[in-house]
């Protein structure tokens, strides 16, 4: 099982976004987190191959899980001995955005 490092922005915008959800609704933010949660257990797990990203971010190695019921996607890099998460991306915010990620 390979190792699984998530990117310190990952991270952070991650908690905002469960800021926003929760604000939204009392306890959607707490959804959001869980959905998280899940597609890190599968990325884990590494049960899903998952899909290159088409266009640059495909060619630079990236490769995207959807999250169930919420607009984002987990985009990663696959090494050998890890899964770097790069980004907990909403779907229609600054795409590609994060692309600077990728080597880091």
């Amino acid at each position: 099982m390979r190792k699984l490092r998530i990117h310190d922005a990952a991270t952070l915008e991650a908690s905002e976004a469960a800021i926003w959800y929760e604000r939204e609704r009392t306890g959607l933010g707490v959804e959001f987190e869980q959905a998280i949660d899940r597609a890190l257990d599968v990325l884990e797990q590494n049960v899903v191959p998952l899909a290159t990203m088409p266009g640059a971010a495909g060619k630079r190695g990236a490769k995207r899980l959807f999250l169930k019921r919420f607009p984002y996607a987990v985009i990663v890099r696959e090494y050998p001995t890890e899964i770097v998460v790069v980004a907990f991306a909403h779907f229609a915010k600054r795409p590609g955005y994060w692309l600077g990620r990728l080597s880091s």
